[in-house]
């Protein structure tokens, strides 16, 4: 047998045994969560439509994304992306928690992002129930924009700038310590 018969020969036998034993080949997969997930490791999760996701003690090796009416609750995830979510009913990020790329939750419902490191931004926008930043330590900005449900900005350590405006009612908090500047509704935090 050629050596380029017997390479060829091992690379079937080999995705063959992958096949059967249910893993595939190492492509970036996307897994969606509905339900609980614990302990695990993923490529890319997603949070589909109206579903209900919980996450305890899981690592996400890309972005984490919760979409339409759907409802998050992390703790102590390690996600080496974003989470991003859009039109959300709810999210949850708390107890210890990393987040490699930034936190983007927009027009949607309720989010508290609670002691998580968080290496990009934390952004909420144009959302319409209660927000929630606690006790984080932030990389880049930390920014509300247009909310309507009520902010809450205490305790957080900002090593960008912390951005308030066009949030009806103002954002409320305290002891946050920014290196950056604190402007416009959050001057006072």
């Amino acid at each position: 047998m050629h050596r380029a018969e017997l390479i060829r020969g091992t690379a079937i036998v080999a995705l063959a045994l992958l096949a059967a034993s249910g893993m595939h080949p190492a492509f970036a997969e996307e897994t969606a969560c509905v339900g609980m997930l614990v302990g695990v490791t993923v490529d890319n999760l997603r949070v589909p439509s109206g579903k209900i996701c919980t996450l305890d003690a899981i690592r996400v090796k890309g972005t984490l994304k919760v979409e339409r009416d759907a409802t998050l609750y992390a703790r102590q995830v390690n996600v080496v992306g974003n989470v991003q979510a859009e039109n959300a009913k709810q999210v949850s990020v708390t107890s210890d928690s990393t987040v490699g790329g930034s936190i983007q939750i927009k027009q949607g419902g309720a989010a508290t992002v609670h002691r998580v490191r968080v290496t990009g931004d934390i952004q909420f926008e144009s959302n319409s129930g209660p927000l929630r930043a606690h006790e984080n330590r932030v990389g880049g900005n930390l920014q509300a924009i247009r909310n309507r449900g009520g902010v809450r900005i205490a305790g957080n350590v900002i090593d960008g700038k912390l951005q308030c405006k066009e949030n009806v009612p103002a954002p409320k908090g305290s002891n946050n310590l920014v290196k950056g500047s604190k402007e416009d509704q959050c001057r006072q935090l």
